[in-house]
């Protein structure tokens, strides 16, 4: 707002500024012309033609604030494409190789160390295996490394030791289409498009029948609140989708990346802007769609994973704890205090 206001200050001073230069030039040919005129050194005539001439020279700069406004507004647009084009790429799309079909959805992290340049923060030495069709659940504090796993995963970076393999093949051998398109995400920040909730569901699935958006609504929850609109599918969301809920959001974000129908499916905090019930609903069509699939969870309420394969309890980078649910509470770790805190022993 503050570079905003000084803009428009210099902008509307400019206007003036070249009124003045127009006036004092006019004002000089005006009089230097009509004393020549007086004393017979300049013709009446061309002393006519040169004040109205004078006017209409200097007065389309007038016109050269708007233009220069329009001018600096094009050029910071420009700036901001040409830095996004110089921005260097940290990952690049060098692996020539497709993922072997069918996907099974074996993941296991080997050794995998990584840390953020700007704050030090990442995750150390961390060894983990998801055998194909189950369930691994990543706990811990906010800051432990449980979205960093998940972005390794995706190749949003490389990691600095270790690496990630899927069906025993090495992500980084592996090209970013054939790897990404057989991972489905669910983000704790939704993102939808402008447009309607049939074409932000079907953007999982181009080309996608109104039968499959529907069936992957249902098993999302989604479609009790879907049905229950004026438009229906045809409902716009607004911008980010502003007209709907945050619970609304997430369950279509779950619902098109069920509609990908994906190998390997990703749930980071998929359930937090639900309420008890419609997460308890989600909770059963995942038991249901987890079956043959991989799924790896980010959660924070605890209730949401007892039913995983194997939960990982990370802390400062590490994994500090790991199995079952009953496994982890008969152990007096981090994932016992964790349960007792959230059922209100502690």
């Amino acid at each position: 707002m503050e570079a905003n206001r000084r803009a428009i200050r210099i902008s509307s001073a400019f206007i003036p500024v070249i009124r003045m230069a127009i006036l004092a030039g006019f004002l000089a040919t005006f009089t230097v012309g009509g004393m020549m005129a007086l004393e017979g050194t300049l013709n009446v005539g061309a002393y006519g033609v040169l004040v109205f001439l004078t006017q209409r020279l200097l007065w389309p700069l007038t016109g050269l604030a708007e233009v220069i406004d329009l001018f600096e507004r094009a050029m910071a647009s420009t700036r901001r494409i040409l830095n996004l084009l110089a921005e260097p790429v940290h990952v690049r799309d060098e692996g020539g190789k497709d993922l072997v079909q069918p996907v099974k959805g074996e993941v296991e992290f080997r050794n995998l160390s990584f840390h953020y340049a700007s704050s030090g923060a990442g995750i150390r030495d961390i060894s983990l295996q998801v055998p194909a069709g189950n369930t691994l659940a990543l706990v811990g504090a906010t800051g432990s490394g449980k979205s960093t796993l998940i972005k390794l995963l995706l190749r949003f970076y490389d990691p600095s030791h270790g690496d990630i393999r899927i069906d025993g093949q090495p992500i980084r051998d592996i090209n970013l289409k054939s790897l990404r398109g057989a991972i489905g995400l669910v983000s704790q920040d939704v993102y939808l498009f402008e447009g309607s909730i049939r074409e932000n569901l079907a953007y999982g699935k181009p080309g996608a029948t109104d039968d499959e958006v529907i069936e992957a609504a249902k098993t999302a929850e989604a479609w009790n609140f879907i049905e229950a609109l004026p438009e229906g599918l045809d409902t716009p969301v607004g911008e980010r989708g502003v007209r709907l809920s945050g619970g609304q959001r997430q369950r279509l974000s779950l619902a098109r990346a069920l509609l990908k129908n994906p190998p390997i499916l990703v749930l980071d905090e998929a359930t937090s802007a639900v309420d008890n019930e419609t997460e308890a609903a989600i909770q059963r069509s995942l038991r249901r769609i987890g079956h043959n699939r991989t799924v790896i969870m980010i959660a924070h309420r605890l209730s949401t994973i007892v039913d995983a394969d194997t939960i990982a309890v990370i802390e400062h980078g590490r994994v500090v704890e790991q199995g079952t649910h009953e496994a982890l509470l008969s152990k007096d770790g981090a994932y016992r205090a964790q349960w007792r805190v959230q059922t209100g022993q502690a």
